[in-house]
This record gives structure tokens, sequence and C-alpha cells, in this order.
């Protein structure tokens, strides 16, 4: 396995819809699997394909908490699909590995039934919510090249990025 580099925001392929997968295979579970430890290595909780660069339809998802003596549940899932989703929705904070160090409260579904293919090629659907469900959602936006801040206020969006802007600035100094 190795670690990939995570695109940050405003890079293009981040903005790009991304390529339904037509054969799962060895080349594509190493690509899983170097994803999955380029998430774990970041701290995050999902990670889609777009954010290393490769626009396909891949995501890989584990909300457990090893540090708090969990076994790690990481999720693949190829091609996901939001098949249903609840009417009542929620709103919760949301932060991005594209993002860096940012965060945003967000208005989610409370719950979304997504149809995938696994690590091995067969069908599943997972019925989630709470943070699952925030984490599918977040992770499926981003293949259709929609970042979580493209769901807030104008003007929060602008704040956030300018906050982006100065921590690059000072990062560079």
């Amino acid at each position: 396995m190795a670690k990939m580099k995570i695109f940050e925001y405003p890079h293009p392929v981040l903005k790009q819809k991304s390529e339904k997968v037509n054969r799962v295979d060895d080349d594509l579970r190493h690509l899983l699997n170097d994803m999955l430890e380029t998430m774990y290595d970041a701290d995050g909780v999902g990670l889609a394909a777009p954010q290393v660069g490769v626009s396909k339809r891949i995501v890989v998802i584990d909300i457990s908490h090893p540090d708090e003596g969990e076994e790690q549940k990481p999720l693949f899932l190829i091609n996901p699909e939001i098949i249903w989703h609840s009417e009542e929705k929620s709103c919760q904070n949301e932060g991005c590995l594209s993002v860096p160090e940012q965060s945003a409260e967000v208005e989610r579904y409370k719950q979304v039934r997504v149809h995938y293919l696994d690590y091995h090629g067969q069908e599943q659907e997972i019925l989630a919510e709470g943070l699952l469900a925030i984490a599918l959602q977040h992770e499926i936006d981003h293949l259709d090249g929609i970042l979580y801040i493209d769901r807030i206020s104008r003007l929060k969006r602008q704040m956030l990025l300018k906050k982006l802007q100065k921590l690059r600035q000072e990062e560079q100094s």
C-alpha cells in the first residue's frame, strides 16, 4: 500500500464528474487499499477517488474509532448511488481533507440508502444514519464534483475560503 497525494481546493479534478467503474479487478482493489491508507494517515473518515486525482466513482469510508479501542471497519464503495433518502434533514459540522482545517454546518438527509459494489465487485445496499449517512452523502458529492462548501451560503463560503487562503499564506512564510 502507498500513501497518495490529496488534492486541495481549488484543484480542477475536484469539480469534475467521475466516471463509472466498469470492472472490479486487482488494480482497482490496489487503488482502494492505497486510498484507505491515505485516509487513515490524514485522520479522515472518508475519501473519494477525485481527492487523490482519480476521476472514478470510488469511495472509502471508516467511521470507527480505533483510538478508543474500536476495530477498524472500512467500507469500500464502487459506483455508490443514493437510491432513497428520508424527508427529514439535519445540520452537522463537516470538514474535508481537500479543504484543510476548515469546517461548516451543512444540511444533509438524516437517513440514506446506498446501492454500491463492494471490494469484491458484489452488489450491496446499506441503510445509514448519523455520521455514516453524512459521510456517504459527502463522499458521493465528491464523485459529482460537489464539495461541502458548495452546499453552504455564499457568505459563509467566502469567509471560509478567506481563512483557507490566510492559512496557506502562513504556511508558505
